[in-house]
């Protein structure tokens, strides 16, 4: 193989800022509801026909799009200013505080810790690109999360509670907690409180340390409320499906290394666990067609054999966070070979976006339309500012270098 790295290539990160322009212009013309929040897309980029205004949506949106004022791309404020605004108003429980799953009249008002995760993290990139509304969201979802969700015996955050606070199960996820993990990591680059970053490390402890490390580096998923693995959990849902998820080890990789470069007294471990993780998805969970599959069964193999589009933006995360801390020829592969599936199977060239799985997959879709910016932009990004942080931390710091 050529020893030519290409996230150093001019033309290569020119290729990258392309597609990252692609993708706002797919998710542009259409996303807002004018009667508040974003809609969701189809194929084409027009809005599905769907009344819910889903946290995760709204607060992803907002994520992206104050990249994308720090990238310097005009009418990212219209985007950023809307979902702040829908948050605060109608995602917002004002009477018994935390936000609402969906907002809509008559939707899902639990409060869900993956949710509030990515409010944390809007919050926190909203900040960095100066909204205005910023501090006031950082500071009330902030005392959400730790006067309802941490729990500080366990180092991680509860799952889920009905609208009044009432508890719904004892189930605890790893994948909420993974999310506030990177929340509070961007938390903590935004303000330089070390709570944020301490919080971080205490649940990749428990997620990772304590439970991957003891499994052959396959991230556990379910857990019940003393975060004793639950390996016959299945609720049939696509969020918490049974066995174990790669794309999930490969989003962990990246995170414990940014972890690794936050931390002022640097944690010795979380190097050699990323590399662990990365190892054991890519060996388990790689289609010989190209891509991952979603989930595999308590033998390795797998089990939704979905080649979904999310494992694949984490995995070119990972192996640009490993090729650039740990360089190896085989993180160079690991990069070239994810993105030519991503190029040939995911990228739609003539409508825009990114296919959730490609049309020739063999297996029933598990999401409709084109539901997802924040993975494919984060992995046209990532690569292109340095392995210390966030994207939104390399772009305020070190700004966006093209050669």
């Amino acid at each position: 193989m050529s020893s030519l790295i290409w996230t150093t290539l001019p033309y290569h990160r020119l290729w990258l800022l392309d597609q990252t322009n692609a993708l706002f212009e797919f998710f542009e013309p259409c996303s807002i509801d004018p009667k508040g929040g974003f809609f969701t897309l189809d194929d084409r980029g027009r809005p599905l026909d769907s009344d819910q205004r889903q946290l995760h949506t709204v607060t992803r949106l907002v994520h992206c799009f104050a990249i994308a004022r720090l990238l310097g791309r005009p009418g990212a404020e219209r985007f950023i200013d809307h979902g702040m605004s829908y948050l605060w108003s109608a995602h917002r429980d004002d009477a018994r505080g935390g936000y609402r799953w969906d907002a809509t009249e008559g939707g899902d008002a639990s409060k869900q810790a993956y949710g509030h995760a990515f409010v944390l993290l809007a919050a926190s990139s909203a900040k960095v690109a100066g909204h205005p509304d910023a501090d006031r969201l950082l500071a009330d979802v902030s005392e959400v999360i730790r006067q309802r969700f941490w729990e500080e015996t366990h180092g991680a955050v509860a799952e889920e509670f009905a609208a009044d606070w009432s508890p719904v199960s004892g189930y605890r996820g790893q994948n909420s907690n993974m999310h506030m993990t990177e929340a509070l990591m961007a938390a903590f680059e935004a303000t330089r409180d070390a709570e944020y970053l301490a919080m971080a490390e205490r649940i990749a402890t428990r997620v990772i340390a304590m439970t991957a490390a003891e499994n052959g580096w396959r991230v556990l998923e379910h857990f019940d409320t003393d975060w004793r693995p639950d390996p016959d959990y299945s609720n049939g849902d696509v969020f918490r499906p049974y066995g174990t998820t790669p794309g999930h080890s490969l989003e962990w990789t990246r995170l414990l290394l940014q972890l690794w470069q936050l931390g002022e007294e640097r944690l010795d471990w979380l190097p050699d666990a990323a590399e662990a993780l990365f190892l054991r998805a890519t060996t388990d969970a790689w289609d010989p067609r190209g891509g991952f599959v979603y989930t595999l069964d308590w033998t390795g193999a797998p089990r939704l054999k979905n080649r979904l589009w999310w494992p694949a933006a984490e995995g070119i995360g990972a192996s640009a966070f490993l090729n650039a801390l740990r360089p190896s020829a085989d993180y160079e592969i690991w990069y070239r070979r994810i993105w030519d599936f991503v190029a040939t199977e995911l990228i739609d060239r003539a409508s825009g976006g990114w296919y959730p799985q490609p049309y020739n997959d063999g297996t029933n879709p598990l999401f409709a339309g084109k539901p997802d910016l924040y993975h494919a932009l984060q992995a046209c990004l990532i690569p292109l500012v340095p392995a210390t942080g966030s994207i939104t931390h390399g772009l305020i710091t070190r700004g966006l270098a093209l050669s």
